[in-house]
């Protein structure tokens, strides 16, 4: 008996064209929610408790200056020294000075860096401060 092999067989392919849009629609996805991440939020600092803190519904551009429990300073996400921080307060001054700024300082840092903070906003031409807190309780 005699099987002819040409006909009745259909050539199995693999379409990926599929597989090709939830790829680019998982890069879209995430290039998007990586544009959402706040520098600030990154830098680990443990805020201090205010039973009148609250989020701000509309914020304005700010400068955002974390103090860190060593006295390090981290402004626009990179580490500061005084100089570069007054440069960069100067800056923000030159531009409007009415710029929010908004001091982070650990539960625990030294009362002196955080003044050193607010003076350097200060020397800078920028007095609408603020200081950030949480109504968060932390265990232990």
């Amino acid at each position: 008996m005699k099987i002819n092999s040409d006909k009745g067989i259909e050539e199995l392919v693999l379409n990926i064209t599929p597989l090709i849009d939830v790829v680019f629609l998982l890069l879209i996805f995430f290039m998007v929610a990586t544009t959402f991440l706040n520098p600030e939020r990154e830098i680990d600092v443990d805020l201090p408790l205010a039973d009148s803190a609250g989020a701000v519904e509309n914020p304005p551009e700010e400068i955002v200056i974390t103090v860190q429990r060593d006295g390090r300073i981290f402004a626009q996400g990179a580490e500061r020294d005084r100089d570069g921080l007054l440069s960069l307060l100067r800056s923000a001054a030159q531009h409007d000075p009415e710029t929010p700024v908004t001091i982070r300082g650990d539960r625990l840092a030294h009362h002196e860096a955080i003044v050193g903070v607010m003076d350097a906003c200060g020397t800078a031409g920028l007095f609408n401060l603020a200081v950030g807190t949480t109504t968060e309780e932390r265990g232990g």
